[in-house]
């Protein structure tokens, strides 16, 4: 097999990984009502936790992956992964319960976890630095529109066969994947003799970020009272100040916070997170615009609605990566951000029954900025750590986007706790609000939304911040170790 043919079979395999996995952190959002119908015993608070159990678990567990692929192989961890979230999209389809469901989700996460932490870094190990920007390009545009597509597919599926369907469709496609994953990828990168595993540090972290997250999510939703809440977020920051500590005394850390040292990987990580939060909840929030008060659009119309995102960042992702590859990144991560940020504060000023044409705009903006950020971004984090560590650098990549992710969201529904009573905001998620039975809150439901995506727009403004603090021209020291290779 020539090296022509290998990197683009790693592409490929690698991008419907990356596509599978998105797609199903947002696939089950637009079924949630039909899951809570049919499954018996099914509260709204196992309804929660079927959609934010499968973020949680993968943001907890990205970090820790990335890692073990390093010691034991990223290939190998990879494949595991693959047939992991195959497995688990199987169970979650036979589920007899709402508990079970949740419990089954979270094996889907454990495949995520391992699929998301190795598809950049085995990306990386098997293109040439000048070809990174564009590769990666097409493997992380897969992430937003999978994320984006999952709630188009969701709607139809569950509205045409069953919300079983949206998990069995992942078995063929999974069990095709693995074993081509078997047969195509191997090892370019040797794994790093005698492993030592931190467990300390992985424990540490572990549950820091859980209690984080859960104190975010659950006291915002009233699921935990304010006091609780609150000491469950202090516990979580005082352990995740203490896993640092942890880190920088530990031998064989999970966490090599030597790689912060390097200032185009800290700056592109920074940048990273920062965008993630002000993204995180953009389709969540969409979606509850679109199918909610007062619109009631139906799941397929939705859907047509956010075609604009997907169609525009699928178009901007690779060319940006194609040009940041020739040009450097920095241009492009500066005018990714602005066009993020315009399409924010554009959307901030929404009304209640936008049309499509009126609705568009600002859509393809936020596609476009994301399309335009995300693979510079990305190969300039990759790029600029040495090759064995690509695993955990990879990571701490999709681990920072997770984890902002799921904060975004959090925030999002503390903002719209703080406009909306709690009854209300149950009344939106769980979908009991309906044109049957008017919403006497739509107005504030719109305020919400309003300051949701004023927020969002200035994150990318700040996020602006370390990209101009990177490194100009751009030093590698991986990429010349790989020239003198």
């Amino acid at each position: 097999m020539t090296g022509l043919e290998y990197k683009w079979r790693v592409l490929s395999n690698t991008t419907v990984a990356t596509l599978m996995s998105a797609i199903d952190t947002n696939i089950v959002l637009i079924s949630l009502p039909s899951i809570g119908r049919d499954l018996p015993g099914t509260s709204p608070t196992t309804l929660l936790w079927i959609l934010l159990g499968y973020s949680l678990l993968t943001a907890v567990v990205l970090l820790n992956f990335g890692r073990l692929s390093d010691l034991f192989g990223r290939v190998r961890l990879y494949i595991l992964g693959f047939a992991i979230f195959t497995f688990g999209s199987l169970l979650c389809g036979f589920s007899g319960t709402g508990i079970e469901l949740v419990a089954f989700r979270l094996v889907q996460a454990v495949g995520a976890g391992f699929l998301f932490s190795n598809s950049a870094a085995i990306i990386t190990d098997a293109f040439p630095p000048n070809e990174r920007g564009r590769a990666l390009g097409v493997n992380q545009v897969s992430i937003v529109v999978g994320a984006v597509s999952g709630l188009i597919l969701g709607g139809i599926i569950t509205s045409e066969l069953s919300w079983r369907w949206i998990f069995f469709v992942n078995v063929p496609i999974g069990v095709v994947a693995t074993v081509r994953a078997y047969y195509d990828l191997h090892e370019l990168q040797r794994p790093t003799k005698a492993p030592r595993i931190d467990w300390i540090g992985n424990i540490v972290f572990a549950l820091g970020l859980t209690l984080l997250l859960l104190g975010i999510t659950l006291g915002a939703l009233g699921q935990l009272g304010d006091l609780p809440a609150a000491a469950t977020v202090v516990v979580g920051l005082a352990l995740l100040g203490l896993f640092l500590w942890v880190e920088s005394h530990e031998r064989s850390p999970m966490l090599d916070l030597k790689l912060f040292r390097i200032r185009q990987f800290a700056t592109s990580a920074v940048s990273m997170l920062l965008n993630a939060l002000a993204r995180g909840a953009f389709t969540f929030i969409l979606v509850f615009y679109l199918q909610g008060p007062p619109r009631y659009l139906n799941p397929f119309t939705a859907g047509v609605f956010l075609i604009p995102v997907s169609a525009s960042l699928a178009t901007l992702g690779p060319v940006s990566g194609w040009l940041s590859d020739r040009y450097g990144p920095r241009p492009f991560l500066l005018a990714g951000l602005v066009t993020s940020a315009a399409g924010f504060l554009w959307l901030a000023t929404i009304g209640s029954d936008e049309s499509f044409l009126a609705l568009a705009p600002p859509l393809i903006l936020v596609g476009a900025g994301m399309g335009m950020f995300a693979s510079p971004n990305r190969a300039a984090m990759m790029t600029a750590v040495p090759p064995t560590q690509r695993g955990v650098a990879s990571g701490i990549g999709t681990t920072f986007v997770n984890t902002g992710a799921t904060i975004s969201l959090g925030l999002t529904l503390i903002i719209m706790t703080s406009v909306l009573s709690r009854s209300a905001i149950t009344q939106i998620f769980l979908g009991t609000a309906n044109a049957a039975q008017p919403f006497t809150a739509a107005a504030g439901f719109l305020a919400a939304i309003h300051l949701i995506f004023l927020i969002s727009g200035v994150l990318c403004l700040v996020a602006l911040v370390p990209s101009l603090y990177r490194p100009r021209p751009i030093a590698t020291p991986a990429a010349a170790g790989e020239e003198a290779d």
